[in-house]
């Protein structure tokens, strides 16, 4: 077996083609776009993205035939509560299932990450954003929604048998959405019934020809929400603008929500339709045909799941039961005008309680499992596993 960095545009078709090769044998797979998967090595598209902070390698047998592939990083911005020592990252795994190749890979993404001086890697994450690309699946093997990974059930002990730990569970989530009036637990009604007729309070939901209202209402939650948990930073009202526009060509204007308490914003939940359904037909190209494509299958296709993307309260009002007015008052809009049957929430840590509880009140059950792994290079240091969140 043969080890080769990724060096030029035929190799990085190479490492396009070797997770085609592995996964397309399992019929839940759906193929992601190419330019999504090269876009996180591209600094033009990945502004986190520093030069020698990366490194991407495929592996061949003795005859040229590809065997496996991956990814290691060190991105300065990537910090866990509780982390001692630099930490670096493996993505973008995937192998036949053979050990020793595998622990070929794992080996060579390892050597590289000790060489720029992190202690641990964790795995299989992402360079940028946690809601791409992020966990190894382990339960769950449906058709996977967009920018989630997928991959071999295999692949959990090739992890855990070179030694990678359970650093954290993903859970994910999902509910019918059911023509019944009251499928949400009692207390989301008895909640609605506390705020509905007071003034103060009012839900709307996004209008596009809104948007930079709603751009600057989106960071005011998402920076008082979010922005002070780890690995968060604040986000501006350029890149809060930017953010809905690049929704906008699969944006569905009744999947976006907030709540008002005398017209400041106080609670943001933010849904797409699950556009894999129209990405599974076009076999990772967005050239002019699969454009076409797309337009085609989003214009006459059934697209029947959304996927929630964010959930954000502030924090004086987290606890209040607002979000619960909220769902209910979104829920009453969404039956009545669309046709969707299945929401699906991206994944919740299981070292957040509290997001875990919101999400089973809310009565969805759980529908997927992932896996962050970490691996200390050190075997002496005692393994750790995320804190739990307050």
């Amino acid at each position: 077996m043969k080890i080769q960095k990724v060096l030029n545009p035929g190799d990085e078709k190479d490492f396009i083609r070797t997770h085609v090769q592995i996964n397309r044998p399992f019929p839940n797979w759906i193929r992601p776009l190419d330019k999504d998967v090269l876009e996180v090595f591209d600094p033009k598209k990945n502004k986190q993205l520093k030069p020698g902070t990366f490194a991407r390698w495929i592996m061949r047998d003795e005859k040229g035939q590809l065997l496996g592939r991956i990814a290691a990083f060190v991105n300065p911005k990537y910090k866990n509560k509780g982390d001692k020592f630099p930490v670096g990252g493996i993505g973008f795994f995937d192998c036949i299932d053979d050990q020793n190749a595998a622990n070929l890979l794992f080996d060579t993404a390892k050597d590289w990450l000790m060489d720029k001086g992190v202690q641990a890697m964790d795995g299989p994450i992402n360079y940028g954003d946690r809601d791409k690309w992020w966990g190894l699946l382990i339960e769950g093997f449906d058709p996977p929604i967009y920018n989630m990974n997928f991959n071999p059930p295999y692949y959990q002990q090739l992890f855990e048998n070179y030694g990678f730990q359970v650093f954290y569970n993903q859970i994910c989530w999902s509910m019918r959405v059911a023509e019944d009036a009251h499928q949400l637990s009692p207390k989301f009604y008895e909640s609605h019934k506390k705020f509905a007729g007071n003034p103060d309070f009012k839900v709307v939901h996004f209008k596009k020809k809104e948007l930079q209202k709603f751009a600057g209402d989106l960071a005011t939650v998402y920076n008082k929400a979010w922005a002070k948990h780890e690995g968060n930073k604040e986000i501006t009202m350029n890149h809060a603008v930017k953010l809905i526009k690049s929704m906008l060509p699969v944006l569905d204007e009744k999947l976006i929500w907030f709540v008002y308490h005398k017209e400041e914003p106080v609670v943001m939940w933010i849904n797409l339709p699950d556009i894999n359904q129209i990405i599974k037909h076009l076999d990772g190209n967005l050239n002019w045909w699969g454009k076409l494509k797309f337009l085609f299958w989003k214009t006459f296709g059934k697209n029947e799941s959304f996927v929630g993307l964010v959930f954000g309260i502030v924090p004086e009002f987290q606890g209040s039961g607002l979000d619960y007015y909220m769902i209910v008052e979104a829920e009453k809009e969404i039956k009545a005008t669309r046709s969707y049957k299945k929401l699906e929430l991206y994944w919740q840590g299981d070292f957040n309680p509290k997001m875990l509880n919101i999400s089973k009140n809310l009565g969805a059950k759980q529908s997927r499992k992932m896996i962050t792994y970490r691996y200390n290079f050190d075997r002496n240091i005692p393994f750790e596993r995320h804190p739990i969140l307050n």
